[in-house]
C-alpha cells in the first residue's frame, strides 16, 4: 500500500530523522542489502512526515487515514468505540484514496482499487466481532517461523540431501522443549550443577557437625561458642572464546597421577 519513492529528496529526509525512543534511524536512507517486516514496520512511523511537501496533500490524508486504521486494528483490545474509529478511518481513507486515480497512479474504475489487502479492510470489524482482535498478528510471524523451521536447520546440515537432516533437526528441538516443559514441571532445572554440588558438600558438612556434637555429649567448655562460619564469596564467570577454535585432548593417566597427589595432601600414610 505505502507508495515507492525514489527521489533523493525523499530518502534524505528519512535519513534525516533525528535520534528518539522507540524510532529506527535509518542513516543510510533506502540502501538495504535485505528489507525486512520489521524494517517497513518501523518505517511506517517516519513515513507520513517524511511525504510531506514531496506528494500532493490529499495522499497524505489518505496514507493517514491507512495508518489510523493500521494502528487501530493493531491495538490489544478494541471497544466500541474504537471500532466506531476504526469504520472513521477506513471511510476517509476510502475518500482520500481517489486522487490517486486523478492522477493516473491507478486506473478508473473499480478495477483500480482491487487488491485484496484494501477490500478485507472493509471486513475488520465483523470479523473482530465475531472472533476477536488481530492483536498484532502479522504476515513477518510466518517469517520468523521459517528462519526457525527452514533456514537455520539449513545451516546446519551439510548442504547434501538437506531436507532429511532438516526434518531430523526440527523433531530433536522439538523433543528437546518438550523435555525442558518436563524437567521445569518437576523443578528439576532450579540452580545449576555447581550449586547443587555447593549445597550437598553443605548438607554433609552439617551431618558430620551433628554427629561429631554427638559424640562429644556436649560436655565441651567452648560448645556454646561453636558456630558455622561461611567462607568467602567468590564471583566467577566463564569467557568463550571469540572466534571458535580446535580443543585438543590429551591423555592423561589418572591412575598415577592420583597416587602422588594423595601422597601431597595426606603425606605418607595411605590405607590400602
Amino acid at each position: 500500500m505505502l507508495l515507492h519513492f525514489n527521489g533523493p529528496c525523499f530518502w534524505s529526509s528519512i535519513a534525516a530523522v533525528p535520534l528518539y525512543p522507540n524510532l529506527w534511524h535509518f542513516p543510510q536512507g533506502r540502501r538495504f542489502k535485505q528489507w525486512t517486516g520489521d524494517d517497513s514496520k518501523a518505517l511506517m512511523k517516519v513515513y507520513l512526515p517524511a511525504i510531506e511537501g514531496h506528494v500532493p496533500s490529499g495522499m497524505v490524508h489518505a496514507i493517514s487515514a491507512f495508518l489510523d486504521f493500521c494502528y487501530l486494528a493493531r491495538r490489544n483490545s478494541l471497544n466500541e468505540s474504537a471500532l466506531n474509529s476504526l469504520d472513521r478511518a477506513l471511510e476517509r481513507f476510502h475518500h482520500h484514496r481517489r486522487i490517486f486515480q486523478e492522477l493516473g497512479v491507478c486506473e478508473d474504475g473499480p478495477k483500480g482499487f482491487s487488491l485484496p489487502w484494501q477490500h478485507s479492510m472493509t471486513h475488520y470489524r465483523h470479523l473482530i466481532q465475531e472472533f476477536g482482535v488481530p492483536n498484532g498478528l502479522c504476515s513477518s510471524i510466518t517469517e520468523s517461523k521459517h528462519i526457525k523451521a527452514v533456514k537455520k536447520p539449513w545451516w546446519r546440515s551439510n548442504r547434501f540431501q538437506a531436507l532429511g537432516q532438516m526434518l531430523i533437526t526440527n523433531q530433536r528441538l522439538d523433543k528437546l522443549a518438550a523435555t525442558r516443559v518436563d524437567f521445569e514441571s518437576r523443578c528439576m532445572l532450579k540452580g545449576s550443577v555447581v550449586s547443587s554440588a555447593v549445597q550437598e558438600v553443605g548438607h554433609q558438612c552439617s551431618e558430620h557437625s551433628s554427629s561429631d556434637k554427638d559424640s562429644d555429649g556436649g560436655n565441651g567448655p567452648d560448645d556454646d561458642e561453636i558456630q558455622m562460619q561461611d567462607g568467602p564469596c567468590v564471583l566467577n564467570f566463564v569467557r568463550l572464546a571469540k572466534t571458535p577454535g580446535i580443543m585438543v585432548l590429551l591423555y592423561c593417566d589418572f591412575p598415577h597421577l592420583i597416587l602422588p597427589f594423595y601422597v601431597v595432601q595426606h603425606g605418607n600414610y595411605l590405607v590400602i
